[in-house]
Formats: structure tokens, sequence, C-alpha cells
């Protein structure tokens, strides 16, 4: 089975943040504004807190999607390691979580051709769905600003479902609750382990959607699937016309 020349799918499965909404700027822009906020006064450079918060939070979300760190720690560690590491005093690691948060999601730039790409599949009437690893109070926030929620028909996070990508049982609770077929679903994403891996894996055919390109270790892992044949690999959304 080539994807690039498939039409059996139905079902069709977004990540959502780096795939469709802009995490690296939407983030940036809304932990700008809360820096300034909350150290007026500093003489530490955003781009420096930004930078060791960014080491901080990646870590800290890949110790959450492998289940080894709960959501609560998450949020508390990634500030208060920031705070610690450059030496910030008073200021309390939650509060300013929630107003991450709720600044982040009211920030709107979306991927490069998202909103038309989701036009040009509801229009071709194939099912849209998400499957986020986010947390359910700021995705849903994300596409409703965004005016994109209409698209999908529903939406799988893992704060609700209690499973993180890559883990097996999101895509299975997914394609139930959707009644879809596995071999007639596919899952879009830019996370190659959680997403794409974790898609195949579970008996879904995926594509990669390398938007800051891909390493030799994943190229030969696409290889070993058979490239074209579980795996696809795009660089820009529109693209994903080429198969769907």
């Amino acid at each position: 089975m080539d994807l690039k020349v498939n039409t059996k799918y139905t079902h069709i499965f977004f990540d959502l943040d780096n795939t469709l909404w802009d995490f690296e700027k939407n983030s940036y822009l809304a932990l700008k504004r809360i820096f300034s906020q909350y150290f007026p006064e500093t003489t530490i450079a955003y781009d420096d807190f930004f930078e060791v918060y960014s080491k901080h939070n990646k870590q800290l979300w890949e110790n959450y999607k492998n289940r080894q760190i709960s959501k609560d720690n998450l949020v508390h560690s990634r500030f208060q390691r920031t705070f610690d590491e450059l030496g910030l005093l008073d200021t309390d690691p939650l509060e300013m979580n929630s107003s991450y948060l709720s600044e982040m999601a009211k920030q709107k730039k979306l991927v490069d051709g998202a909103y038309e790409i989701l036009d040009y599949l509801w229009l071709k009437k194939y099912q849209l769905f998400i499957i986020t690893n986010g947390f359910e109070e700021v995705q849903i926030k994300k596409l409703k600003n965004t005016g994109i929620i209409g698209f999908f028909t529903k939406i799988f996070i893992s704060e609700k479902v209690k499973v993180p990508k890559p883990g097996r049982e999101i895509f299975e609770y997914a394609i139930k609750s959707a009644n879809a077929r596995k071999r007639k679903s596919l899952m879009i994403g830019d996370d190659f382990n959680s997403d794409i891996i974790g898609a195949v894996e579970f008996g879904m055919d995926a594509v990669y959607f390398a938007n800051n390109g891909f390493s030799q270790q994943q190229r030969e892992i696409i290889k070993n699937y058979g490239h074209g044949k579980k795996i696809c690999t795009i660089e820009h959304l529109s693209s994903l016309k080429n198969i769907l």
C-alpha cells in the first residue's frame, strides 16, 4: 500500500501543537508577556529565561509522555527549576504557570497552511479528529480561539484519556470513540515518537510532518517500515493534498 496514491482513508487524526497550532511562536509570545509582568525589574534577558525554561519544559514533557511524572509535577517543576537555575526568588511557580497557560490559550498563530488543509479535507468529507498530549482547559481554548474547532468531530486529550501519546491506549480509545477502523485511519503529526511511532506501532498509517527536518536515525526508522508504506513524510501541510 502506497500512501501517495491511497484513497481508502475515512478518518484523519491530527496532532495539535506544532502540527496545526504554532506552539513555538505562540508559547514564546505568551511567556514573554507573562515574564514582563512577573519580573519587570530583572536584569535577566527574556531570551535567556526562555531558553532555560524551554530546556526544563522539554525534559519534563518527555518524562510526562513516558508516564514518569504527573501533570502537577510537570507544571510546578518547569518553572521552579527555571527560577532555581536563574536565581529568581519569591515567585510562585504554580501562579506563573496558571498565568502563562491563560495567556498562551489566547494566541492564534496557526502553522502555515493549517486552516487551508483542514478546510480542504472537511470539504472532501473526511472525518477529522485531534489527538493531543496537552491539557484539556488549554487545548480546547486554542481550538476555539483560532476558529478551527468546528472542523473536528471529536477531540481526544491525554489528560482526559489518562494516557499520553505514544501510549497505545490513547490511540485505541480514539479509534473506538470515533467508530473508526485502523486500516482506514491516518495519523498526522510533528512528533516522531509520540505521533508517528505511537500510531504505527498501534497499527495505523502515519504522515510525519517534518517541519523542522528529520534526523538520520529517523530516516533509518522510516526506511525500515518502508517509506510510503506505513509512514509518509511531508514538509508542508499542503502536501497532504497529494495523499488525501
